[in-house]
């Protein structure tokens, strides 16, 4: 059931037009700048999207043009977690695992998943109660569920919020997920 969906949203994703990618994620961005959850952090942990993803590198650059401590991940495929570290420039990331962008190893700055204040997930899918479709390989599950202290926020489009998805134990909720036309507050 969830691989049927996970390809279908997959499928829908990769139809849509880069410039329509664009355009709804620069409406994704004004969402979440104008959000006190945003305003009010200092440490972000912010993916680096990839392969039609809501867009989130302009997102990175401006919140570290106004200040904001951000910090992306790096994916440890041997113990399949997320090794978070602090980016200060943009020009600091190459292609790593996945064929995602991710800090050169020797300017690696790892940082503590409880200093971070907020959380930008990624995901194939989310229902409105905030459980997500991720690529099933637990990297994001595992570290929401260590997560304490952070508001963890999903960016998605407008198309990826589906009635339901199935939840397994080890499946992590996010807090907010933010489209293009809405805000969804799935926990108080």
């Amino acid at each position: 059931m969830k691989n049927l969906l996970r390809k279908d949203l997959i499928k829908k994703r990769k139809n849509v037009s880069k410039s329509e990618i664009y355009n709804k994620s620069q409406l994704i961005e004004k969402n979440l700048f104008r959000m006190y959850e945003f305003k009010s952090s200092k440490k972000i942990l912010f993916y680096i999207s990839y392969d039609n993803e809501v867009y989130t590198h302009d997102m990175i650059k401006k919140s570290i043009s106004i200040n904001k401590n951000i910090i992306v991940p790096i994916s440890d495929v041997i113990n399949k977690k997320l090794i978070l570290s602090k980016l200060d420039r943009w020009g600091e990331l190459e292609k790593g695992s996945y064929s995602i962008l991710e800090p050169i190893r020797k300017n690696e700055k790892e940082i503590l998943l409880d200093s971070i204040n907020l959380i930008i997930v990624p995901a194939i899918g989310f229902d409105i109660k905030g459980n997500r479709l991720g690529h099933g390989l637990g990297y994001y599950d595992k570290l929401l569920k260590n997560s304490n202290i952070a508001t963890h926020i999903g960016l998605a489009f407008d198309f990826q919020i589906i009635d339901h998805i199935q939840i397994e134990k080890h499946d992590s909720p996010v807090d907010i997920i933010i489209t293009e036309k809405r805000i969804i507050r799935c926990r108080k």
